[in-house]
């Protein structure tokens, strides 16, 4: 039977307010790449899932453009702008329609179409420039070729996975979830494991946690499963911000509490109640 095809989900990077209780790392990311990427998709999200990502075509697509803005770039404006314009191809639309007259938005009649467009301009890009632009030039390339030929992609994926700046994460993160859709569960944990531990704004560590308990229910480990929800809606629950606000919980730690219940209903019931902020819901 076929596999159903889905997308990446964006990304899903650090909170601000998550952040903002960290030590800012300012070449990457900050203030960050959500989560579609959830449910990555959930990378490049977060919380893959739902970056970021169909099984013939796990391509970071519907949050690529905010992830390159997001990005706090050092390199060079040509560099930037031609690298945002090899993501827009990526990001072209997919129709079979002709475009009206007059239009100068590219266009293709499949999503293999154009990814090797997109793969095409991202290699240029990357031969020409180098450096931190060419690094994230290939790890594009690596994202959309997966939809071409899966095992290069992933075999792009995993060279890039050695660094350990934002590509490095974000190359990890996409391949952790690449390996999750083909059934390499054990390798996708691995994968996972590594970038939760890793306490790295890049990435938000709820996404990844998220991510890696929905891989142990698959498992069968329901206890894994169960214990890392909690500490995770646990810890949104006890989170303040710089001022000592409480934070409103992100809609990762919702769908991680909800599924917290449906697994263990009476471990549920002992999370702390989270404080109530002016902007939580339920304040007055």
């Amino acid at each position: 039977m076929a596999r159903k095809k889905r997308r990446f989900e964006p990304v899903a990077v650090a909170t601000q307010e998550q952040q903002k209780q960290k030590v800012r790392y300012e070449d990457a990311f900050q203030h960050s790449v959500g989560q579609k990427l959830e449910d990555a998709g959930k990378v490049f999200e977060g919380q893959g899932k739902n970056l970021l990502y169909g099984f013939a075509a796990l391509i970071v697509l519907g949050g690529i453009i905010w992830i390159f803005y997001s990005w706090n770039s050092r390199s060079n404006a040509t560099a930037q702008t031609a690298l945002g314009k090899a993501i827009e191809t990526s990001q072209a639309p997919v129709s079979q329609t002709p475009q009206q007259a007059g239009s100068t938005q590219k266009t293709f009649k499949s999503e293999n179409e154009r990814a090797e467009a997109a793969i095409a301009e991202f290699q240029g890009v990357a031969e020409k420039y180098g450096g931190s632009v060419g690094e994230k030039a290939r790890y594009f390339a690596a994202v959309n070729r997966l939809t071409l030929d899966r095992a290069a992609g992933e075999q792009e994926l995993q060279a890039l996975t050695g660094s350990g700046d934002p590509v490095g994460k974000l190359s990890k993160f996409a391949l952790a979830q690449a390996y999750a859709d083909d059934g390499k569960t054990d390798e996708a944990i691995a994968l996972y494991k590594d970038l939760s531990g890793s306490n790295d704004p890049v990435l938000s560590k709820e996404t990844i946690d998220f991510n890696l308990a929905k891989l142990y229910e698959k498992q069968g480990n329901k206890e894994e499963a169960v214990n890392l929800l909690f500490d995770l809606v646990k810890r949104a629950n006890e989170a303040k911000d710089l001022e000592g606000k409480p934070v409103s919980p992100s809609a990762t730690v919702e769908s991680a509490k909800d599924k917290l219940k449906e697994l263990d209903p009476q471990k549920a019931a002992q999370l702390p109640e989270p404080e109530l902020g002016s902007d939580l819901p339920g304040a007055q």
